[in-house]
């Protein structure tokens, strides 16, 4: 049995790993999927600070505390560039990590270079969607009651994840275990992004005809591919 830990996007929280994480303990495995700092039901802690790498270290202090060896690390959108942060810095406790239509970004990139789509709620710390604009835009063609579900779910996301450029100094230098899921339904990251991390990482390359959020989807087939690698 592995050890797993699911890495959320923006807007989200540990939540939106709900149906995958339940099936992946249905089948033994140990599963963590926290909400990070700002995020989700921590949404009151949103402040000006949080970044990529301050996410990155809460992963890493998970992994040391729940002493997790052989960690797959699971990261979807911006969640993409938290677990490369987080693997790079606890190189010894991941076994494999997987791109699930993440963000995959190099060092000194940033998301505004990648998604550059005005969001409807800006703050000085944060930033997001309105429930109209997830189900009109994010959402659009997803199952109604679930959809509805997601969007009520959805928080603030710490503004400094999309501004400031990453540092990711050996990541991609590095020889990992890893696999590339690209969603071509979704708008961003989009193919070439994918592709580009794929080739880079020299990863399996799978493809799952959905959104930009399989784990709500197709959460059956994320699973297994997650499992198999």
């Amino acid at each position: 049995m592995a050890n797993y830990v699911l890495i959320h996007g923006a807007y989200q929280g540990g939540w939106i790993w709900q149906l995958v994480a339940n099936r992946l303990r249905l089948s033994g495995h140990t599963v963590f999927a926290p909400s990070l700092d700002g995020c989700g039901e921590r949404k009151s802690q949103l402040r000006g600070g949080i970044d990529t790498e301050t996410h990155a270290q809460e992963i890493v202090d998970l992994l040391y505390y729940e002493d997790l060896k052989d960690a797959v690390l699971v990261g979807t959108s911006s969640g993409g560039m938290v677990m490369a942060s987080t693997a790079e810095r606890a190189r010894d406790r991941v076994g494999r990590v997987v791109f699930a239509d993440a963000l995959a970004l190099f060092n000194g990139e940033k998301i505004r270079d990648i998604v550059t789509r005005p969001a409807a709620i800006n703050t000085d710390i944060g930033l997001g969607p309105t429930k109209e604009d997830a189900l009109g835009r994010m959402f659009l063609g997803m199952e109604p009651r679930l959809a509805d579900w997601a969007a009520d779910r959805l928080t603030l996301h710490p503004r400094a994840v999309f501004e400031q450029p990453v540092k990711l100094p050996s990541f991609w230098d590095q020889t990992w275990n890893a696999s590339v899921i690209y969603c071509p339904q979704a708008q961003n990251p989009g193919r070439a992004h994918q592709e580009r991390c794929a080739k880079k990482i020299n990863g399996r390359w799978y493809e799952i005809d959905t959104g930009h959020y399989p784990m709500l989807t197709t959460p059956d087939e994320l699973t297994k591919i997650i499992v198999s690698g």
